[in-house]
């Protein structure tokens, strides 16, 4: 989406609430077992914490205000604000963008916590599946094929000083 400015307006910020100040985001690692999936539930009994995922990258958002944000809504610090802040474009501005589309978006403590019991119980599913798929591979193979338990060919680990 292209950002008009109105003629009269030098620059898009002029018009905004800061919404881009009043949060900040970071990247976490996908949960993949029940206690990663716990601490998520923990950090969503704070307030003003959501988690999103968006192109298949998870997201903790806390939503506060930055403390050099005047009440213009304007910077406090402009001229010393931090490197992140120099490089933020209105080109993905919050306020004159188009709304976000989260493939998954949890508010609640709850909404994770249903989540992950739907994600583990398909881990699970999987899982015996493949371990039974495993099996049957293996008692077919295993008759026509002895093994020592040794590794023959396995390169040799140097010790380290």
């Amino acid at each position: 989406m292209k950002l008009t400015m109105p003629k009269d307006v030098k620059n898009l910020c002029e018009q905004c609430a800061a919404l881009c100040c009043r949060y900040f985001a970071f990247e976490i690692d996908k949960p993949r077992t029940k206690r990663d999936f716990d601490d998520l539930r923990w950090y969503l009994l704070h307030e003003d914490c959501i988690i999103f995922v968006e192109d298949g990258d998870w997201y903790v958002q806390i939503n506060r205000p930055c403390k050099a944000l005047r009440s213009d809504n304007r910077c406090g610090i402009y001229e010393t604000r931090p490197a992140i802040c120099r490089a933020y474009s209105t080109k993905g501005c919050d306020y004159h963008g188009d709304e976000y589309d989260y493939e998954q978006l949890f508010v609640e403590a709850e909404q994770i916590a249903e989540y992950a019991k739907q994600y583990l119980s398909k881990q699970r599913k999987r899982k015996a599946a493949r371990r039974k798929t495993a099996t049957t591979t293996v008692r077919k193979t295993s008759r026509a094929r002895k093994t020592t338990g040794k590794v023959t060919n396995a390169p040799r680990l140097l010790k380290s000083a």
